[in-house]
């Protein structure tokens, strides 16, 4: 399968997903990006359209963390990181938004290391 054939199949099974997953004022939307180097996470209100918290491999705080880690690993820093900046704003119930990736590997490890930190799924 070509690359721009397993990216519409990815965005087809995101707008799947986003077709049954919402986030509300009360249980904002943890949505999940990967891409090839790193992994990106937002913490979205879709009632308002605003992005509420967000974490990445390329944020300074764990920049240092994230140099020589596997990206299993890199991305349970990240989900680390995203979980303790939405309990800070107060957000501690999320929708979680695995972007049409399998529930597997890198997103699983940022899943289970953001409920590992507070966050409630």
């Amino acid at each position: 399968m070509g690359k721009t054939k397993l990216r519409t199949a990815r965005q087809r099974r995101h707008t799947r997903v986003r077709a049954k997953v919402k986030g509300t004022t009360l249980r904002p939307r943890l949505c999940v990006f990967r891409s090839l180097n790193h992994i990106y996470a937002q913490v979205i209100d879709d009632s308002q359209g605003h992005t509420l918290v967000f974490a990445s491999t390329l944020d300074p705080e764990i920049k240092n963390e994230v140099d020589g880690k596997a990206k299993v690993g890199e991305a349970e820093l990240v989900g680390s990181l995203v979980a303790k900046r939405a309990l800070s704003q107060g957000i501690n119930q999320v929708v979680f938004d695995r972007g049409g990736y399998k529930y597997h590997g890198r997103v699983k490890a940022l899943a289970d290391a953001a409920r590992r930190d507070g966050l409630v799924f």
